[in-house]
């Protein structure tokens, strides 16, 4: 349960517990909990272990100038390490930091890999049951594998034809497309799950972890069919703080562990992993007329620029440039 936050003595002093108690008292997502701690932890170390307190604008140029030459981080990398330190600064300690100069990363953002759809069809070849239906969903609808995972029966319209995100990158639910080619996939591993819940109801488990922000009336339900997880986890876990039992999804590294080695058998000598697909997602929509605006919304980017880089993908994939070499007889 990798991304269920743990729980925190509201009475501790150490400074990384009230860090942590200050962001969820601010309900910003737990990946954005995981990713602030990470960085200040490494800050403090860089910094042989001193206080935040003891520093200030000029160990904080120092560590963001460190990663830009030393670790060789991208741009993006960088941001986050600054957006994590401001925290840090002005809002949580409520100490003012400005004017910031340092080495900004140089490290240029490359152009996605994308499969072709004879590519993907042979990587999705080599999976079977829940997996080829993971892949197929990321691959069908833009999802992160992330999302694939923490899907729930409730979060599958077969009516609308839509699958809804809970909880998304940024904490942002959104709604996105339900492949037609995923539908009797989709109602195969529901009556798997309903099997496999009704037999652990029979066996005193079946209650799922639900978000701590759920309303009560949704706690007390969390025995309900419609809260399980699309894709359970093979064992048992207690959720040790309300005495109850039941299965929680599976691990994200077991899902990308299957996928990848699809890729590799299919075998695909691209640089490409599981999030491929979904870049693919987003390259075949684009090449199909799709608006920059709707594909933002489907694949759910804060920002429209982000989405863009799939312009460039597509608009290569798609000129009919014939080199002059394939015009000569021969």
């Amino acid at each position: 349960m990798k991304d269920v936050r743990q729980l925190v003595d509201p009475k501790s002093t150490r400074l990384m517990d009230r860090l942590k108690l200050h962001i969820r008292a601010h309900n910003l997502a737990y990946t954005t909990e995981k990713s602030y701690v990470h960085w200040v932890l490494r800050y403090i170390r860089y910094h042989n272990k001193r206080h935040p307190n003891t520093m200030a604008e000029q160990e904080i140029e120092d560590f963001l100038s460190y990663l830009a030459c030393q670790r060789r981080c991208s741009k993006g990398t960088q941001r986050v390490a600054l957006n994590a330190l401001i925290y840090l600064y002005r809002e949580f300690l409520q100490i003012s930091v400005s004017n910031l100069n340092y080495k900004l990363a140089s490290k240029p953002r490359k152009l996605p890999t994308v499969f072709s759809s004879s590519e993907a069809a042979k990587v999705l070849e080599q999976l079977k049951g829940k997996y080829a239906l993971a892949a197929s969903l990321i691959y069908g609808s833009g999802l992160r594998i992330s999302e694939v995972v923490s899907l729930r029966i409730k979060d599958i319209d077969f009516e609308m034809n839509q699958i809804v995100v809970r909880s998304g990158k940024g904490d942002k639910d959104r709604v996105t497309l339900l492949p037609e080619a995923c539908v009797s996939q989709l109602r195969r591993q529901i009556a798997i799950v309903h099997a496999l819940h009704e037999e652990d109801l029979a066996n005193g488990h079946g209650c799922v972890f639900i978000p701590y922000r759920q309303s009560i009336d949704q706690l007390s339900s969390r025995n309900e069919f419609a809260w399980q997880f699309l894709f359970p986890s093979n064992a048992i876990v207690i959720d040790t703080p309300n005495k109850v039992s039941g299965r929680h999804h599976i691990d994200v590294s077991v899902m990308r562990k299957k996928i990848n080695q699809a890729i590799k058998t299919a075998p695909i000598y691209k640089p490409a992993s599981t999030h491929t697909f979904r870049h693919s997602f987003a390259s075949q929509c684009i090449l199909n007329g799709m608006d920059i605006r709707t594909l933002q919304e489907l694949m759910g980017h804060a920002s429209v620029s982000t989405t863009q880089i799939y312009l460039q993908v597509s608009e290569q994939r798609g000129k009919s440039v014939v080199s002059p070499i394939d015009r000569i007889s021969r």
